[in-house]
Parts: structure tokens; C-alpha cells; sequence
């Protein structure tokens, strides 16, 4: 296939950016999105360019780090599928495809398509962990979790922190990521103790961090590579009232 790729390109973060149409041919379907961005790097660096800055790490779609916005939807096209495990077949021979970083307040960009998200670490240090004593792991059986708490609490860990949500959600909320973080942890027994101080601390991170207010648009769980439902929210949101009253 031969493609055009319309790649957002910005230096630094105090200079302003603007997106700059390149062509790659011969670009095999069974490719990754990932490794088409290679070959266009490659051609960049074999032509004296600079090549275009993007993040990724397992390829696996584990990580989260391959965030990119295509044609406009964060992770491009297929539903429940991260950028790295997008395959090329998902597009034809002569599209053009705009290339885009997380847009959102809280995710300055560093560089081209690589946006900072060390917001999401601090909601994480604002109370996602739980107190327990150091050792060898205990049992799987030590502590009884009823089946459909350990579904619900094993479906809000698989989030793996990309940020989709926030770049989709046009409040540019974070509230899918801190519900995910705030659920898993919260059905389980080991999660108990802080369960309280935990919700009140990371909405206020996620509030003081600017991410926008929770609307109910669902445009979140639409993009979100994990499939994160919507009722993760609600149950945030139940604990916040609970917790607001004690």
C-alpha cells in the first residue's frame, strides 16, 4: 500500500507544532501501525530528516504506552485494540492518515506525538495501593473473594493507564482511569482499610491534576483499549458519597 501520513510535528514543548504530510510506500497489511511509523523513521533518518518521536514499549498491547490519536480516534479504528496491535490491513492503498498525540491539558506533549502522563502517576501515589505486611505472597486461597467481586475487581485492572479516555472524553476527564484504579482495588478484601481515604484522595488528585469533570458521555469506555465499562464510574461514585459522609 502507499500511504499518506498527515503527523503532528512538534520540537519541544514551549514550541508550537503543526502537522506535516509525509509518503510511505509499500507498506505491507500484515504490518503493525508501530512498525509502519518504523519504516517512515527509517526513511527519515536514511534522507538526513528528523524522525518522528512516538511512545511504545511491549508492542503487546500491555503497556498502554502507544498512545496516539488516529483519523481522530485515539488507538485508531478497532474497537479494543491498542495503536501497537493495530494492523495495517485496517486501512487501503492510497488513504491519508492524520496522526495525532493525546490532546488534553493534563498531557502536555514533549515531543511530535509523545505526550507527558506523569498526571496519572500522581492519582496512583493519591491513595492506589493497598497497606500490607511485606513477605512471600500469601495463598490465592487466604483471603475469599465472592466470584462476582473478583470478576468486576479483575475486569477495572486490566485498564492499562494509555489515557485514551482522557483524550477521548471532551471534558478531557480521567475519571475511567481513576474509577479502574479505585474499583479494582476497592472490591477486594485487601483493599478494605483505605477504601475511604482512597476514593477522596484520588478524585482529588484527578481534580487538582485539571482533568475535566465526568459527564456521562461514554465516549471513554468507547475507546478504551480494555474495555472498561461505564458502571466503573458509578461505583467510584458511590464510594465518593459514602465515603463524603463518614
Amino acid at each position: 500500500m502507499n500511504l499518506t501520513l498527515r503527523i503532528w510535528r512538534q520540537p519541544n514543548a514551549d514550541t508550537k507544532g503543526k502537522m506535516v504530510s509525509y509518503q510511505v510506500a509499500d507498506v505491507s497489511p500484515d504490518m503493525s501501525f508501530l512498525e509502519m511509523l518504523d519504516v517512515l523513521n527509517e526513511q527519515l533518518i536514511l534522507a538526513g530528516d528528523e524522525p518522528v518521536a512516538f511512545d511504545h514499549d511491549c508492542r503487546e498491547g500491555i503497556c498502554g504506552a502507544c498512545s496516539l490519536v488516529i483519523n481522530g480516534t485515539p488507538h485508531g479504528p478497532k474497537k479494543a485494540t491498542t495503536t501497537c496491535q493495530l494492523h495495517m490491513r485496517s486501512y487501503k492503498d492510497g488513504d491519508t492518515i492524520d496522526i495525532e498525540p493525546w490532546r488534553a491539558k493534563p498531557f502536555p506533549v514533549i515531543k511530535d506525538l509523545v505526550v507527558d502522563r506523569t498526571a496519572f502517576d500522581k492519582i496512583i501515589q493519591a491513595g492506589g495501593f493497598i497497606s500490607a505486611p511485606t513477605g512471600s505472597a500469601p495463598d490465592a486461597h487466604a483471603a475469599p473473594v465472592a466470584k462476582p467481586d473478583a470478576d468486576a475487581a479483575f475486569e477495572a485492572a486490566t485498564c492499562i493507564g494509555c489515557g485514551a479516555c482522557v483524550a477521548a472524553c471532551p471534558n478531557g476527564s480521567g475519571m475511567l482511569f481513576t474509577a479502574a484504579k479505585i474499583t479494582h482495588l476497592g472490591l477486594l478484601p485487601q483493599g478494605q482499610p483505605e477504601r475511604d481515604a482512597r476514593v477522596l484522595g484520588m478524585v482529588a488528585a484527578h481534580d487538582d491534576l485539571d482533568f475535566g469533570g465526568c459527564t456521562n458521555t461514554g465516549e471513554c469506555t468507547a475507546v478504551c483499549p480494555k474495555g472498561i465499562p461505564l458502571e466503573t464510574i458509578s461505583r467510584l461514585n458511590r464510594d465518593f458519597l459514602k465515603a463524603s459522609k463518614a
